[in-house]
């Protein structure tokens, strides 16, 4: 290990363990302006969040909550008609409380990416709506960038 850079030993990396400093990744900006520049060429992209996902994480929360019912009702030994009607009706009322729920971004765990996206876009144009200047999406359709049909 070379100033806390590396590999501790390189036994079963593949590698001989010498550490080499990757030149290629450095960019020099000689001024301020260079590096505000930088932003206006390439603004940091935000990835859309994919629909199809995060309704399919919706749907599957919902049956995982009722499947958690139907097994707390074979566990109290109730009817198999009963049980079936009481998991529809707890599907019907998730559901249709699923379509109108908020999700909080700081309540997603990190490999949920489209929902802290989907979190973040609600965010920015929230932003955008209070000072007044265009949504997210707004400015991507500007930028070329839409919607992958």
């Amino acid at each position: 290990m070379y100033n806390g850079i590396g590999l501790t030993t390189p036994r079963g990396s593949g590698t001989n363990g010498y550490v080499v400093r990757n030149l290629s990744a450095v960019r020099s900006h000689s001024s301020v302006q260079d590096r505000s520049a930088a932003w206006d060429v390439a603004p940091p992209k935000h990835r859309e969040p994919d629909a199809e996902i995060l309704e399919h994480e919706r749907k599957r929360k919902v049956e995982v909550k009722c499947l958690e019912l139907q097994l707390q009702l074979e566990e109290e030994g109730a009817d198999e008609e009963k049980i079936e009607e009481q998991v529809n009706e707890l599907r019907q009322k998730l559901l249709a409380e699923a379509n109108t729920f908020v999700q909080n971004a700081k309540a997603l765990k990190p490999s949920d990416t489209h929902g802290i996206a989907a979190a973040k876009k609600e965010e920015l144009n929230k932003m955008a709506r209070a000072l007044g200047t265009r949504t997210a999406s707004e400015a991507g359709r500007a930028r070329g960038e839409g919607t992958a049909a």
